[in-house]
């Protein structure tokens, strides 16, 4: 689970950083504009929906592999309020990773094979299904398990502030490797967003930020030894109304969450927990929500569905039916045919499938 060199491993360079061998983690070969470096495509876990499409993707934009045929990708994903947060996804056989450490925790998820890490003066032994959490500052290595066909796995690289926003100071992990299955598909989950539509997509940004503080904060309460901060925000509803407010003006171009928590001067944390309790749900579902409902009168006037798309904010036709489907249980196309004057009656007609836009 590895990334860049931190101010105790050396001086970080392009040079340090790229290859196998060498003090860095990253087995990448070359860096695009858009901060992502590719050696080809993850090949470890299970690569399916948005998995595909983001391989695909950086299949056609920067394919490249090492000699060994590994592969590795890296990305920067924005959070909003100027911050950033780097992802790896990767797949080595016999990379083997250098003494090193890194200046932001690491947390990773094993999704195939198993991993060997010297960490604090031990042997970490990490198989499928694992949390990995690794201290700032840490030295550690990584390599593949003898007799083992390789591994493959997901990281990030939050700085220590993300960690601390949910605790009265900065948690402490006494055990490395983690047994939590759910926390490891829901990591996983929302690396799998980070790396995609994030990048793009102001809805995916703002949902995948909201999780990835709701992860972060269960993964310091659940295995941390820092005390939890205070649950209860006061004037919580009034807060949550006013968070409400401002999304609903800014429909198109919502502001981030760390934008949100610094405009009523809480933490992310205790923001999202303001808004779930008085609202019922986070602050990106019910953005969601209230985009397919001004999407609704636009499609009862007779906007078509890709227009409507982009007049509530959607990235696209696809992202409006995805969120219209699971809010209403039909699709855009065939909610504005059985809502227009003339159109077919409701049991006439399966208004699950896709009408004609």
């Amino acid at each position: 689970m590895h990334g860049r060199l931190g101010t105790n491993g050396g001086e970080r360079s392009d040079a340090d950083d790229e290859g196998t061998g060498t003090d860095a983690g990253r087995a990448d070969t070359g860096r695009t504009d858009a901060g992502r470096a590719d050696v080809g495509r993850n090949d470890g876990g299970d690569n399916r929906g948005d998995d595909r499409r983001n391989d695909r993707r950086n299949d056609r934009s920067n394919d490249r592999r090492d000699r060994n045929g590994e592969r590795a990708v890296w990305t920067r994903a924005p959070l909003g309020g100027g911050a950033t947060l780097d992802l790896l996804t990767a797949r080595f056989d016999r990379h083997r990773y250098a003494p090193h450490c890194h200046e932001e925790f690491t947390v990773g998820v094993c999704v195939a094979g198993r991993e060997i890490i010297d960490y604090r003066g031990g042997r970490l032994d990490v198989g499928a299904g694992a949390v990995v959490v690794l201290a700032p500052g840490e030295t550690h290595t990584g390599r593949p398990a003898p007799g083992d066909d390789g591994y493959a796995y997901r990281a990030i690289y939050p700085a220590p502030r993300l960690l601390a926003e949910a605790t009265r100071g900065l948690p402490h992990f006494r055990e490395a490797v983690v047994d939590d299955r759910e926390l490891a598909s829901a990591l996983y989950a929302a690396h799998t967003a980070l790396s995609g539509d994030a990048a793009t997509d102001s809805l995916a940004a703002f949902t995948a930020e909201s999780r990835l503080a709701w992860l972060l904060s269960t993964l310091a309460h659940r295995h941390g030894s820092a005390r939890p901060a205070p649950d209860a925000v006061p004037g919580a509803a009034a807060l949550a109304r006013a968070v409400r407010d401002r999304l609903a003006e800014d429909l198109r171009t919502p502001p981030s969450l760390a934008e949100l928590a610094a405009e009523t001067g809480l933490s992310r944390y205790q923001l999202l927990r303001a808004f779930r309790t008085t609202m019922g749900m986070p602050p990106y579902a019910w953005l969601a929500q209230h985009r397919v409902a001004r999407a609704r009168g636009l499609l009862e006037a007779g906007h078509r569905p890709a227009e409507v798309a982009g007049l509530v904010g959607f990235a696209d036709q696809a992202h409006l039916t995805r969120w219209f489907r699971r809010v209403t249980g039909v699709t855009p196309a065939a909610y504005r045919t059985s809502v227009r004057p003339g159109g077919p009656a409701a049991e006439g007609r399966n208004t699950v499938q896709d009408a004609a836009p």
